[in-house]
């Protein structure tokens, strides 16, 4: 079942959250590396768990996580590390946090040698989604088949977000994502 097909059977309380992110960020292309950044967090944080709970969470999240700001994640101490644990706001799983703070360094890492997170993707595109798992899985910490391909789906690099009979897809289109180009 697409995803388009699924925000149209949802329930009034999950078709809030999810008719949002439908209809206005999944599958559209992400310009901002700390958007990027913050959606490769959310999908690694949705491993094992409902979309609805990320999307819930995401204003948690983004408190916690001071806004996705790469820069100051990757300068998170241990003290940082106990505060998102003990923080209902958002998912708290050591592996997962560890995650974040571990993949802000590595993006420090890929904006020093290509200039952006972003820059580093389109550097890679366009790639099969084996060869992108690779990549991620040798790049970055807790980043599965099921994330990767979410990641870039979501963000524009892979074909796939909506269904061709979706009136997002022709919004999504006019924004030039890097699968269509």
């Amino acid at each position: 079942m697409s995803y388009c097909s699924y925000v149209n059977g949802l329930s009034a309380e999950e078709e809030n959250v999810h008719r949002d992110y439908h209809n206005n960020h999944y599958g559209f292309p992400i310009a901002e590396d700390n958007e990027l950044f913050c959606r490769l967090i959310l999908e690694i944080n949705q491993a094992g768990l409902s979309w609805t709970t990320i999307l819930k969470k995401e204003k948690g999240f983004r408190k916690a996580y001071h806004n996705f700001n790469i820069a100051r994640i990757a300068k998170y101490t241990e003290k940082d590390r106990e505060r998102l644990l003990s923080d209902a706001g958002i998912i708290r799983n050591r592996l997962k946090v560890n995650a974040a703070i571990e993949n802000a360094k590595a993006v420090i890492q890929l904006q020093k040698e290509f200039g952006s997170f972003k820059n580093w993707i389109e550097h890679h595109h366009p790639k099969t989604k084996e060869e992108w798992m690779k990549i991620f899985k040798a790049t970055f910490k807790f980043t599965g088949g099921e994330i990767v391909n979410e990641f870039l789906l979501s963000t524009g690099y892979l074909p796939g977000a909506h269904t061709a009979d979706c009136p997002v897809y022709k919004k999504i289109i006019k924004r030039k994502p890097a699968w269509n180009r």
